[in-house]
């Protein structure tokens, strides 16, 4: 289930660099956002376990979004088939990651709740067993109160 949720961030952290050159086209001195977006990704791919690389992914989703942002102050990039091409493979992308996500999670769940149920207890603690992390993508500002 793990390597479901792995694939579907490969790619996603395999179109952020299209993306990113697409709308340096067009938006030349946003550099801090695409250096932004640059080092979001470089977190996102040495992040280990799900914990940290749930935090680094909520920061990428967050970085590209904001890419997406800006074509609303560039017209010529809201028309750049291209630029609309790689917003529909990351949204595309963004669904398979949920829902791989939710297959690993109830595999977790279960695995959870075989640890502790009779008799298998006993055999996982006999074999060293441990638990599982849950892997929840969530953006750091969800819950703050907006500036």
């Amino acid at each position: 289930a793990w390597s479901g949720i792995d694939v579907q961030l490969k790619r996603r952290h395999d179109l952020v660099p299209n993306l990113v050159a697409t709308a340096q086209g067009y938006a030349r001195h946003e550099a801090q956002l695409f250096e932004a977006v640059s080092r979001a990704r470089s977190d996102a791919l040495r992040a280990r376990s799900p914990h940290d690389l749930g935090r680094a992914e909520a920061i990428l989703q967050s970085a590209i979004g904001q890419v997406f942002a800006l074509k609303e102050s560039y017209p010529d990039l809201r028309s750049d088939r291209l630029f609309l091409d790689l917003q529909d493979q990351l949204a595309d992308t963004e669904d398979k990651v949920q829902a791989a996500r939710r297959i690993y999670n109830g595999n977790v769940r279960d695995y959870k709740n075989r640890l502790q149920t009779f008799p298998t207890v006993l055999v996982a603690r006999s074999f060293g067993f441990q638990d599982r992390e849950y892997f929840e993508i969530e953006a750091p500002d969800e819950r703050a109160a907006p500036r």
